[in-house]
């Protein structure tokens, strides 16, 4: 059903429901002259993606109060692609704003993971991607981000145990309503994903790096790297201009000490751009004299990524020897290096493609 007007204008005035900690709702409670266990009852149901008005253990009162005070808005799938190779489903979810959103929830044998949008679009600019296409523009509310997981779990009927935030937007652009939402998904009396089940990327925003790390939450922290200077990594990722190659690094080695979480570097291979072997062996120079020294030596692990085409970038996959030559350079160098499955490959299951598509459709 879409929101008039009318309806949007209000919702924006009312606080989001799903964005609440249990406590403040709790504090809501008695303020609205409610017994405080109600909140007790309602948080659990709003985290299985129930509506106040679905839940049948509230009076219509209370109900009234709850849709006077916020507004509530799970997710709502426009389209839905499953892949027949791999069970791999992807969502265009729409937002109560007339804008989407995707999400991919992949199928491994440890579980369900979601991989999740942080923004309506994303600023950063990167040459491969189709999310930047058109630029950001919204940052999503830390209800919008739950909501993604909640809408998919209903839909599915199953549990979703792990989330990757790597879907459209750049999560440390939208900060602060990303950390609400990590101790959302986190709450036991939610759908208690565990931090350790969280993975977090980021395309090099050190600023947002630094302010991470003094959250101290044991969340995996990904780098999108996907180059072994700044030449090349600024030709294609515009955020270099600002934080160059050393200062990411750098960043990322006081990460480790500060945490001792692993970090993560995915490195997209472009054909004929940073695939080759003389690039595999800058890179692993780069890491290992940044990263390791005498007396501490972080544990490196790069995640090779065969980009994935988009028209409007003109760029290409890199062959299977290409990737294969790349890998074996950072091996034989000391670092950990793993080949990502293609997972979803017959439903264009990267990010931004099918939202660029409707986009394209409506104009």
């Amino acid at each position: 059903m879409e929101n008039t007007v009318e309806e949007i204008a209000c919702a924006v005035e009312k606080k989001e429901l799903l964005s609440l900690m249990p406590h403040e709702l709790e504090e809501w409670m008695l303020s609205a002259g409610e017994p405080k266990y109600r909140a007790k009852q309602i948080f659990p149901q709003l985290h299985r993606g129930l509506s106040p008005d679905e839940m049948t253990n509230l009076g219509k009162k209370l109900q009234q109060k709850l849709r006077d005070a916020f507004v509530w808005h799970l997710p709502v799938v426009e389209r839905k692609l499953v892949s027949a190779i791999d069970g791999t489903v992807k969502y265009l979810f729409g937002l109560a704003d007339g804008n989407c959103v995707e999400s991919v929830v992949m199928k491994y044998r440890h579980g369900n993971t979601i991989c999740i949008s942080s923004q309506v679009g994303c600023r950063m600019g990167c040459k491969f991607c189709a999310s930047t296409i058109g630029g950001r523009v919204r940052n999503l509310t830390p209800g919008e981000l739950l909501g993604q997981v909640l809408a998919a779990q209903k839909d599915m009927g199953e549990r979703i145990s792990n989330i990757v935030m790597m879907g459209i937007g750049e999560p440390l652009d939208n900060y602060d309503n990303v950390i609400r939402f990590l101790h959302l998904v986190n709450c036991e009396e939610g759908i208690c994903i565990g931090y350790r089940h969280i993975s977090l990327s980021t395309c090099g925003v050190v600023d947002g790096i630094e302010k991470l790390m003094e959250e101290e939450l044991p969340i995996t922290l990904s780098i999108s790297l996907h180059a072994p200077d700044d030449e090349t990594r600024s030709a294609i990722m515009p955020i270099n201009k600002k934080w160059g190659v050393d200062a990411l690094l750098d960043a990322c080695r006081v990460y480790y000490a500060r945490t001792g979480r692993r970090i993560s570097f995915e490195y997209t291979l472009i054909a004929g751009k940073n695939d080759s072997v003389a690039n595999a062996q800058k890179l692993a120079r780069l890491l290992n004299a940044k990263l390791r020294s005498r007396t501490e030596s972080m544990p490196i692990h790069v995640n090779l990524i065969p980009v994935n085409e988009v028209e409007e970038s003109g760029f290409r996959t890199s062959g299977r020897d290409a990737v294969m030559a790349f890998a074996g350079v950072l091996e034989s160098k000391g670092i950990r290096a793993t080949v990502r499955r293609t997972l979803g490959s017959d439903i264009n299951a990267s990010c931004g493609q099918l939202r660029r598509a409707a986009m394209d459709e409506e104009s």
